[in-house]
Parts: structure tokens; sequence; C-alpha cells
């Protein structure tokens, strides 16, 4: 798996981790970082946290693989047999009965099946057992032998520089106790081991166990487990772990491997040197100070494995994850003939939920099964999170799904699923979310605590999903018909039932621009104004006095011109406080009509930001698109601080302007009844405002983010120019 890794340069150069080898030269310092052990807690109190980056840099230093690969794992069984035959010689030395023991184990030794061993690299065994006898013989101290293992290890990885190591010191070690098995009953073995020294151990025996236990335990339960805790990393996945971005968990276990090399060959010269001091003993028991130092780096060598399983647990939780994420999109790649069930049930039921009834009635409250109420049914799933969910969009949602449960032939649910954030207060965020789902009258997911966390990648990495509202439409099948129809909700209503790309296409190829688009029944008045035959004025923006002046302004132009005006101030996107001390003010002093803050202006916009949207995914632009360039000239107004006004003749006769623009028109204009009714008020107010349009202007359209992107390119409104394209980011509490 690890080598798959090594392809994934950009991570490398990243990250700094050499994904094969565990680790480059660079790794000191995120290897710290990244992980709660740091060098200087694994190693004794001769090093200080001060000498923890030079100690790295000096390992990493000796580390210089050049793509040479080994594998070493299959020599790992004999060195376990040659340490337990070793413990059961030593048995043997210490009492009597054990040798019947290790004839019992010969035949079972991994030996007899070993074909494994490491032909081209055999020797390098041989000669890191002299280095351990002549070194820990000799009285050097465990660092610098340590550090002339690693530089005569150079071209080996980290887990090889282990395993050769461990098996060096286990020829050693097993020669030893063979020796003093033998030298009883074999002449050559018993003259060999007057020669090292080991007749004496015999003679010893009482005090023989205190100096070798703590040496078995650092073998046994400290360095064995270390290294198969490495190896069950090796032994991950590769199919559930990107080879480009490895998880955190791994990345981390990967930048500590050198440290946990240092400290275990550190601790194999330990054992070497205490196994040495074997030799020519006398009746005396280990020396407190010795002691001290077995406990202490078989306390490091447990911290490290603990740390390294936990990291482990979390690996193989990632690739848990990934394993159900992937049945995930092989669920939405298969065609479901029966109905929706299986892949509903797949992505909302919920972990440790006993009643297995995964949703909430809207209005009940009760806990209820997906067949009781989704089964063959378009589902729309509502995904957000819980701070970007607008009142606008509730009251767009609630009133679309509210009008269909009046209505038999529109057979579709909603479920509400919120994607929570764990990480913050669950009690905080517990108390937003019942609060949010009160004003629902549609399914909601009973604990959200509870999706799978896999579902929710799915929903960030296949369904695009951010902060901001989406609704992805499942049909009766459970297929995707429309990954976010949140856009086609706002514009259409139940009338794109069943909430298809295709049934969205064919309502717009059908559709003209109009005055109700705009409004979409938010002052019902409009519509019977627009039967009457009456004038109607949609104006914005959130400058007081300018709609003062506007409104006295028109209603003179209106009445010059000999025509009912009627006025309806839809505020702006923004600016919410002046926005609401208007419609204030506009109601007290009955300057015009006004739609109702904050709900249904805030819906205007939202909807005519969804106008555009819906339009542009269906390829069209503002290039040559009527409906386009209308949509984006008032959200041009929107973007700026001036007012604007859009005044229409019935449904599709619509002239608009700037605010400047249309009040100097309206004050200096004079449209006699007569020409308004030969010429047409709006066609006559129109050629006005062509001639009346100033020749240098500054447009600016905001627009909020969405999954699928912003557009590349926007044409000017009023001059058909490419806009210049910048980022905004903001924050706006008014």
């Amino acid at each position: 798996m690890f080598t798959k890794f090594a392809q994934a340069t950009k991570t490398q150069q990243q990250n700094n981790i050499d994904i094969v080898r565990f680790g480059t030269v660079s790794l000191a310092t995120k290897m710290q970082q990244q992980s709660n052990i740091d060098i200087g807690r694994f190693g004794t109190t001769s090093i200080s946290a001060s000498d923890d980056s030079a100690l790295m840099k000096q390992i990493l230093s000796t580390h210089s693989p050049h793509g040479h690969e080994v594998d070493v794992k299959p020599i790992l069984p004999v060195i376990k047999d040659v340490l337990q035959q070793a413990n059961l010689s030593m048995d043997s030395v210490i009492t009597s009965g054990a040798r019947d023991r290790a004839d019992a184990l010969v035949e079972k030794t991994a030996v007899a099946g070993f074909d494994g061993m490491l032909k081209e690299d055999a020797s390098i065994i041989n000669k890191i057992s002299c280095e351990l006898t002549c070194k820990c013989s000799g009285g050097d101290d465990a660092h610098s032998t340590a550090m002339t293992i690693f530089n005569n290890l150079s071209i080996y990885s980290w887990d090889a520089k282990v395993v050769i190591s461990l098996a060096a010191f286990a020829a050693n070690y097993g020669e030893f106790w063979l020796m003093a098995q033998l030298s009883t009953t074999n002449p050559l073995a018993k003259s060999v081991s007057v020669l090292k020294q080991l007749s004496s151990i015999r003679a010893h025996a009482s005090s023989l166990k205190s100096r070798v236990d703590p040496i078995n335990n650092l073998l046994h339960n400290a360095i064995l487990k270390v290294i198969d805790c490495i190896f069950l990393f090796k032994e991950l996945p590769p199919q559930y772990i990107s080879h480009e971005r490895p998880p955190a968990p791994l990345a981390t276990a990967m930048a500590l491997f050198p440290a946990v090399a240092y400290w275990t060959i550190r601790t194999i010269v330990v054992c070497s040197t205490q196994t040495t001091s074997l030799l020519g003993m006398s009746n005396e028991q280990i020396k407190p100070t010795e002691a001290l130092e077995l406990s202490s780096l078989a306390e490091k060598l447990t911290n490290i494995q603990v740390h390294l399983s936990s990291l482990l647990q979390d690996c193989q939780a990632h690739i848990d994850e990934n394993k159900r994420y992937k049945r995930l999109c092989h669920l939405f790649e298969m065609v479901h003939i029966e109905d929706n069930t299986t892949i509903l049930t797949e992505l909302i039921s919920l972990k440790d939920d006993k009643q297995q009834k995964p949703l909430l009635g809207g209005s009940t409250k009760k806990r209820l099964g997906i067949e009781e109420v989704l089964k063959r049914k378009t589902v729309v799933l509502l995904i957000s999170d819980l701070d970007h969910i607008a009142e606008e969009e509730l009251f767009a949602l609630k009133r679309t799904y509210d009008e269909a449960k009046t209505k038999s032939d529109l057979q579709y649910e909603i479920v509400w699923i919120p994607v929570v954030d764990r990480s913050t207060d669950e009690e905080a965020s517990r108390k937003k979310f019942e609060q949010l789902q009160v004003k629902m009258s549609w399914y909601t997911v009973a604990d959200p605590w509870l999706l799978d966390p896999a579902f929710i990648r799915y929903i960030k990495e296949e369904w695009h999903f951010s902060k901001k509202l989406i609704l992805v439409a499942l049909d009766p099948q459970g297929k995707v018909v429309c990954d976010n129809a949140l856009h086609m909700f706002m514009v259409w209503g139940n009338v794109a039932y069943p909430f298809t790309v295709a049934k969205e296409e064919s309502l717009w190829k059908e559709e003209t621009w109009k005055l109700e688009q705009l409004v979409d029944g938010n002052y019902p008045a409009i519509s019977d104004w627009i039967s009457q035959g009456k004038h109607i004025c949609l104006y914005g923006g959130a400058d007081l006095e300018w709609v003062r002046n506007f409104t006295a302004a028109a209603k003179d132009f209106a009445k010059t011109a000999g025509i009912t005006l009627e006025m309806v101030y839809v505020g702006k996107s923004k600016a919410n406080e002046r926005v609401k001390k208007i419609t204030s003010t506009i109601t007290a002093e009955k300057l015009s009509h006004c739609l109702t803050y904050p709900t249904y202006i805030a819906y205007f916009w939202t909807r005519l930001q969804s106008l555009w949207y819906s339009r542009t995914q269906h390829g069209k632009t503002a290039e040559n698109d009527r409906i386009l360039q209308e949509v984006l000239a008032i959200l041009s107004f929107d973007g700026s601080e001036q007012g604007w006004a859009l005044i229409s003749n019935g449904s599709t006769e619509m002239v608009r302007a700037n605010g400047d623009t249309i009040l100097n028109i309206f004050r200096e204009f004079k449209l006699s009844a007569e020409e308004a009714k030969q010429k047409g008020f709006v066609q006559v107010l129109g050629d006005i405002i062509k001639k009346s349009r100033p020749l240098h202007h500054c447009n600016k359209v905001l627009l909020p983010w969405t999954s699928t992107g912003t557009p590349e390119k926007l044409l000017c409104a009023d001059c058909a120019r490419p806009m210049e394209k910048y980022f905004l980011y903001r924050c706006c509490t008014d």
C-alpha cells in the first residue's frame, strides 16, 4: 500500500512526509505538531526537550533509502520463534523440566516452512549482530550504538531497520541461551561456554531470573507489540485510502515512525547490553540504575504502542467510513426497480437507534419509519446546517409544501437532514435544532447526531453541500433527479413537480419575461391591478429621503399623464435595519404600498437570485436571453446604494431605471395625458430613459455563493460590456 503512496509527490511536498519511508528529514517539527508524543517524552532524562529537534535531524540524516525495497515481514515469525525458544532454554537453565516443553515445540517452529529469508540482504543481519556484540561488550552508550545501526541500515525503510535489528539481536540472544542450555550435555557446547564465560550462569540461577525477566518483558510486551502495530499500518487496505491525501491519523503515524524506530532500536541495544552483562556474572541482583532504565524503556514503548494503536483505530474508522461511502456511491449507481426504501434506509438510518424509526412527523412529532411515509414517493431531501437556513427559504418551502398537501396529484414529501457540527456544544446545537424543527411541517431526521458520517461526507462531496441550504430530489425509485432543486422550488413551486431537471427545462422553454415572474403572488393585489389595466411601479433601495422624493414625483408625473399608478416598495436584499425603517415610514406616511418586512421582502430578492441561477443552469446567458438581462439589471440595482424603479403596463410591457435617472425624469419631464394615451405611457417613458441614461456608470452585482459556483462572465445591464469579477467577503449584521 505504501509503495503506491510514493506517487503522491504533491502531497509529500505539502506535508513533508515520505509516505513509503515513513518520514523525511523535514519531519521532526511536523511529527511533534501532529502527535501528542514528543521525542523528549520518549527519551531518557539525559535528553531534554530542547534536544528533540537536533536528535530527529540526526536520525533522519542517516535515512537514504533510494528506492530500496525489502519485505521483512516473513522473518518476523522466525524472530518470534527464536525469542520463544530462547525463553524456554532460559527456563531449562534456571529450573529443570523445561527441556521437555522445548522439545515438544520443535516441530511447531516457523522455521520448518520458512523460505522467505532475506537472500540478498542476509549479510546485514550478521553485520548488525556483530555491531551489537562489539559495541555492547565495549561499553558504548546506547545512543551511539543505535546511531551506528541506523548508519548501517540507511538504505532500508523504517520498519525494515527495526526488524533487521531485532533479528540480529535474536540471533545473538538465541545462540546465548542455546549454548547455556547445552553446556551440561554437549562437550563442544561446554568448551565454547567456558570461552564465552557462560559456565557461571547455572551457578547463579537464583539471581538470573531477576536479571532476565525485565529483558523478556521488553522483548515480548514492548518491542514485538510495537513492531506488530507498525505492520498493521502497512496492511491497511489501499483501496480505501487516498494516495494524494492520506487520512490524518495515518499521516501522523508515518511521521512518528522515525522516532518509533529510534526508541525501539535503542531498546534492543539496551537488551543486548543487559544480555552481555550476564557473561561471567556473580551472584548479584540487577543494579537499581539498570532496572530503572529497563522499566523506563518499557514504559516509553508501551506509550508508543498505545498511541499507535489509537491512531490505527482512527485509520480503521476512516476505512470503515470509506467502505460505507463507496457503498452509497454504488447504491446510487444502481437501478432500484421496486421502490426507494433501500436507498433511503441506507441514507438516513440512525446508529444506535433502538426504535429503528429515524423520522419525526412534521405536525405530530412522532417517530416514524421510512416505509410508513416515504415508500414509492418522490422525496426531497432538505439539507442544511443549523446556522444558514433563512426565514424566507422556510417561508417559500412551507407555502409550497402546504399547498401540495391539498392536492392529491402531488405525491412528494420533504425530509429535513440537518448537518450538525459535532465539535460544537451539543446542548446548544440541540436547542437550535428543536427551534428550527418546530417551524417545519414536513418530516425531519429524529436525531441528526446519529447520522452516518459516510452519508454526511457523501452529501458534501457528491451533492456539493457546504453551508447554504440545498434540496436534493429523488424519484420514487430513489434515483437523484436533481441535486439541488432549491431554485426550482423558489421559482416554480409545485408547478415543477416532480422536480426533475427535465421538468424545469420544459417550463423555461415556454416562459417569457413578465411581471408575474418578479412578484410570484407576493402582493396579491398586483394580479388585480394587471387585470384592471393599471400601471404598476415596483421600486427599491435603502435611502429614505430618495423614497420620499421619488414617490411624490412619481405621483405627480402619473397625475399629469392621466394614468393610475400603483406603487409597491420591495426594499433591498441587505441593509435590513434601514429597510425596516423605510417600510415603517411608508406605511405611516402612506407613501405607497410595500411588501411585508422582513419575510416577503427577503423572499422577493432570494427568489430573484433563484430566477437567475435557475435560468443559467439551463445554459442561458445574459448576452442573448431577455429574462436574464432583466433579472441581472434589477440585481445590479440592488448592488448599488441608489434607489431604482420598474414600471409596467400589464404583464409584459416594462421599463426600468436607476434612482437618479427615474427621479430626474419624473421631476423634469411633463407628459400629457394625450401623449401618454397616444403613444403609451410605458413606451414614452422608455424612450425618455434611453435618452437620459448617463454615459458613465458603475454597476455591481452581488451573487451569493452556491454549490454550482459563480459565473465566469457577466454583462453590464446598461452597456452590455463584460463586468470585472471580484471576490467579496462580507459580515453584515445590519
